[in-house]
């Protein structure tokens, strides 16, 4: 293998996997947001064409492989394998999807963690001796709402701490060798629970995760904030990226102010666009690494990014028992220089 742990669960590449491609595709409220012209595609249909939101999500997640797939000038069986996961019970966007793409499947699920997890996980098997891949994820807005809170025409009121999931995809392809930019380090997260059981406040119950995983890494590297040019985290929405500035302030004092973001307060825009805390779904960090972080490298306007993403691993039976929300994060360094 060509990697060593450092700690307990920092990985740190020898062989570092290269970002040759990626690609990102957004519904028609994302276009509407402040990085809309970053996307490879903005589509008008809420369905895609499809004739339900479940068929609709899996279409723009197969198209956002193959797209991604296309700009490397490749083909599906240039690929080696597919890292991939959704928010649906059973990956059943991105299942659907592998059967028609035909690309060796992986199946993950980290909720909206899966697109840290997916890039680690496929950056193990490339360091293992795997020629190519693809890590992806998708979430829908209308899928979603219908899976964890209430179908549509419901006309539920969302409180102001709610955060709206993203119809986007965003697909990355690794190859074993290439111009970059790197995977050089990653982080595995450890599953947190800080007691909150409400599930329209995703982001305070995901920030302890964020702020452990964030912490061990820069521990077990020796690494301080600004040793980066970005700092971004999945999803946490406006009211849990204060929550994680203000935990890291208080619990570990730490301060990342100057180089941190959110990829859920970044893809709408909160004065214009009713989304209360911001957006969510593993497509929201999927859609703005790909749409938006890894081109700002690939131009070298950013040289190094850490990248976690946050997972709130609930579920509606668990919420109805009354369970707390247990998160995790997985964090993903991303370097133009190989070492």
């Amino acid at each position: 293998m060509s990697f060593t742990v450092i700690g307990r669960s920092t990985l740190a590449f020898t062989l570092c996997p290269s970002v040759t491609s990626f690609a990102a595709i957004v519904g028609k409220m994302e276009g509407e947001g402040p990085y809309g012209k970053c996307f490879d595609r903005v589509e008008q249909d809420a369905y895609f064409g499809q004739k339900t939101w479940e068929a609709a999500e899996s279409s723009m997640f197969k198209e956002a492989v193959t797209t991604a797939i296309e700009k490397g000038k490749f083909r599906t069986g240039d690929i080696s394998f597919l890292a991939s996961g959704d928010l649906l019970n059973q990956c059943t966007a991105t299942g659907y999807a592998a059967r028609k793409l035909a690309i060796p499947y992986l199946g993950l699920y980290g909720a909206c963690s899966t697109m840290a997890e997916s890039l680690l996980v496929a950056s193990l098997l490339i360091s293992g001796g795997a020629k190519r891949g693809v890590a992806a994820t998708s979430s829908h807005f209308c899928s979603s709402e219908r899976q964890f809170r209430f179908p549509l025409e419901y006309g539920s009121q969302r409180p102001p701490t709610s955060q709206w999931t993203v119809t986007g995809s965003g697909a990355v392809v690794l190859e074993d060798k290439g111009k970059g930019p790197f995977i050089t380090h990653a982080t595995i997260g450890k599953v947190i629970d800080a007691g909150i059981t409400d599930a329209n406040n995703m982001g305070a119950a995901m920030a302890p995760a964020f702020c452990d995983t964030l912490t061990r890494h820069l521990t077990a590297l020796k690494r301080k904030p600004s040793d980066y040019d970005l700092i971004v985290s999945g999803d946490l929405g406006h009211l849990g990226k204060k929550v994680a500035s203000d935990l890291l302030k208080q619990e570990y004092h730490v301060n990342i102010d100057e180089v941190y973001t959110d990829c859920g307060c970044m893809i709408f825009d909160n004065t214009k666009q009713d989304v209360h805390s911001g957006g969510s779904g593993c497509g929201c960090s999927a859609s703005m690494l790909a749409g938006y972080i890894l081109p700002e490298m690939k131009k070298g306007k950013l040289t190094r990014v850490l990248f976690i993403a946050t997972g709130a691993l609930m579920s509606p039976t668990m919420s109805c028992q009354g369970e707390s929300i247990p998160s995790v994060a997985h964090a993903i360094e991303f370097n133009v220089q190989s070492h």
